[in-house]
């Protein structure tokens, strides 16, 4: 079966090109992978219930705002409210690419009695202008280290926009339903759908979602990960 992209999605082609010029300015600092994809440091407390792991990079950090408002945060406060007795841990780094996230996908994944991953990466590799085949060996690896380990994967997808050229347009664009396809994995085309564009909705900067936003983009992974869950 292959996944369709909503049409409402398409909006986001706008908001990633804004994505990739305000990024040029950071890139500046010629930060290398190796620095930018430093190690997690995982709560040293956790307790013995199933875990979901939430894996991505900056959006799933929580970038520019508390712990208590990002969407890890939230979610773990949705999963309660409705008796789902499950600990979220936060693995997010912001800068992290698909490669940073293969690197420490072992230890990640490896966390104690863990049952889901949210996989949210690929929009810096968008932005360093990665080959795709690349970002998706990567992507596919940590998936099969999910997937080897019994983790249920939720696959976050993201858009290119047109400015990165036709080919790498349609190809980034396709790769995680194509992913999420071949491993049949559950899949959320657009993270910040009903984020995106709205000012209201964004920091400063325009790319990373407030407070407000967060709420919108915890529903948005919540209303596809309840299904997976077991009360």
């Amino acid at each position: 079966m292959r996944y369709i992209i909503r049409k409402s999605a398409l909006v986001s082609f706008i908001f990633l090109t804004a994505f990739c010029l305000a990024c040029s300015v950071s890139t500046a600092k010629k930060q290398t992978e190796t620095n930018i994809n430093r190690p997690l440091i995982l709560p040293q407390k956790t307790s013995d219930k199933p875990k979901i792991i939430a894996f991505g990079d900056s959006l799933t950090a929580g970038f520019g705002l508390s712990e208590t408002e990002s969407y890890p945060y939230l979610l773990q406060k949705q999963l309660a409210a409705d008796g789902f007795d499950y600990e979220v841990v936060n693995a997010g780094v912001s800068g992290d690419t698909s490669l940073g996230g293969l690197e420490r996908a072992d230890w990640v994944l490896g966390t104690d009695n863990a049952k889901v991953v949210i996989l949210e990466l690929g929009a810096n590799d968008l932005l360093r202008g990665i080959p795709v085949a690349k970002m998706k060996d990567n992507l596919d690896k940590i998936i099969r280290k999910a997937k080897a380990k019994n983790v249920k994967v939720l696959l976050c997808g993201m858009l290119a926009p047109p400015t990165m050229g036709t080919q790498y347009q349609r190809e980034y664009t396709m790769a995680f339903p194509d992913l999420a396809s071949e491993h049949k994995v559950e899949f959320i085309p657009f993270l910040l759908d009903g984020v995106a564009l709205n000012k209201d909705l964004n920091q400063a900067d325009g790319i990373h979602p407030n407070a407000d936003g967060e709420k919108i983009m915890t529903n948005n992974v919540y209303k596809v990960l309840k299904p997976m869950l077991q009360k």
